[in-house]
């Protein structure tokens, strides 16, 4: 068994086909029990979120896994696999476990230390282990990648300047209205990103109002924020009163339209108003952005703006220290799982061994007792005692030779060996084929990426 890790991110594929991945709890629990319906997925955990749709699975083969994995994707997406594999970047065992916990760090995000990504994960984690879908494998891949991110914001600078999306996006509505003290601001959406929005706003000292589907929600969020709630049916009033609408929701049409956004800049040809879409798919109809007046910042932008840059262009100020301390703990905590993984690997044929012996010992013992029925007890004791540490002492160094083994490349070939020898009649697992990737979709090879960022 083996650690895939196969998706799509703002990494290698545009904003629109991100949207085309759109996924809601009921379409990420359909995709986890697909994924391990099939032949070569024994586990799944699946990361959607507005910057990217992953899937983390243990598969019995490499190329079965990925072609699998990727009909999945394709089918979420409304595409063919030919259509999705040049924006699918595949990542395996270490590499897999690496990309994890750099996602997890948020070093891979659209801006880079934002923490949002470690909650979604930690999310994404919970709904596989309510579903079934993550067992002895995943588990200790989850719990350590969601430590791993823990770590790298405890124990470095990189979340220093505290970017996230939000954060960035409220620079960009500065840079062109001004400071946001005392600024109106509407608030669409109170779901995790919408409550993030509102905090960074109130502590920006913006006056916040909440809008949801949901009044109660809406209630809720404008009370933590010392804002006010306002009904969603009110949104053209409420838009027309502000500087800055920040726009979040779940919703899978369009929630603010053209006509919305000219009927509230109207009598207000001096005021503009500053539009932040965060949502995926988007919220706002694309003609607002060509409004008079009204200035659109989305993920498009943000995205676009990292191509333009080369890089992440929005870094938050992290220092190169930050992030080179950052991917030394990643690698550190690689190759201890990898060590871990290892060794977990060779324990059925450790366990198998010692059985093996034991049952050797007792029938010989039983022979023995068959042999010599005048044998007192104590002698009897005596002698199963001196077999059983002989035993011991003889299996005691392979034993642990081959779980320290394990943890060194090909050290699995060592329990390969011992099952071998010692006709433990275990079936060795195939080794997934670590080549030839155009043989797992039906593509050019060079179409994907093994190992790219996602």
């Amino acid at each position: 068994m083996s650690l895939l890790a196969v998706g799509v991110s703002h990494q290698t594929a545009p904003v629109a086909l991100l949207e085309q991945f759109a996924m809601g709890a009921d379409d990420t629990i359909k995709a986890l029990h697909e994924l391990v319906g099939t032949d070569h997925v024994s586990e799944a955990i699946v990361l959607a979120t507005c910057n990217r749709v992953e899937v983390f699975a243990e598969v019995d083969r490499f190329h079965g896994g990925v072609a699998e994995v990727s009909r999945v994707l394709a089918r979420q997406a409304g595409a063919t696999v030919e259509e999705l594999s040049p924006y699918v970047t595949v990542h395996y065992e270490d590499q897999a476990v690496t990309h994890l916990f750099t996602v997890a760090a948020g070093l891979d995000s659209m801006v880079v230390g934002e923490t949002q990504v470690l909650g979604q994960l930690r999310n994404a984690y919970a709904m596989a282990r309510e579903q079934g879908t993550v067992g002895r494998a995943l588990h200790p891949v989850a719990q350590r990648a969601l430590r791993v991110g823990k770590r790298v914001h405890t124990e470095t600078g990189i979340d220093r300047a505290g970017a996230s999306l939000v954060s960035v996006s409220l620079d960009r509505a500065e840079d062109r209205i001004g400071p946001l003290p005392g600024r109106s601001v509407l608030v669409v959406g109170a779901g995790s990103m919408g409550a993030l929005a509102a905090t960074t706003l109130a502590r920006r000292g913006a006056a916040v109002t909440v809008s949801s589907r949901t009044p109660a929600h809406a209630e809720r969020l404008a009370t933590a924020v010392e804002g006010r709630a306002a009904a969603l049916s009110r949104l053209p009033d409420e838009l027309a009163a502000a500087d800055v609408l920040v726009t979040c929701t779940g919703a899978r049409g369009l929630v603010v339209g053209t006509e919305t956004v000219t009927e509230a800049m109207t009598g207000r040809p001096d005021r503009p108003l500053v539009v932040i879409d965060l949502a995926l798919p988007r919220d706002v109809a694309p003609g607002v952005a060509g409004l008079p007046g009204v200035h659109v910042v989305d993920l498009a932008l943000l995205q676009g703006e990292r191509s333009a840059a080369g890089e992440h262009p929005v870094a938050g100020g992290v220092a190169i220290d930050d992030i080179a301390a950052a991917h030394t703990l990643i690698e550190a905590e690689t190759a201890l799982l990898r060590a871990e993984r290892q060794a977990a690997a060779v324990a059925p044929t450790v366990s198998a061994l010692r059985s093996q012996a034991a049952g050797v010992v007792d029938a010989e013992l039983l022979r023995l007792s068959t042999r010599l029925p005048d044998l007192d007890a104590k002698a009897r004791l005596e002698v199963a005692r001196t077999v059983h540490r002989v035993v011991d002492k003889l299996l005691h160094e392979p034993t642990v030779r081959v779980k320290e083994l394990a943890s060194t490349p090909g050290g699995v070939d060592y329990a390969d060996a011992l099952r071998a020898l010692f006709g433990l009649g275990i079936d060795a697992e195939v080794a997934p084929e670590r080549t030839n990737l155009a043989e797992a979709v039906t593509v050019d090879p060079e179409e994907l990426r093994p190992g790219g960022g996602a």
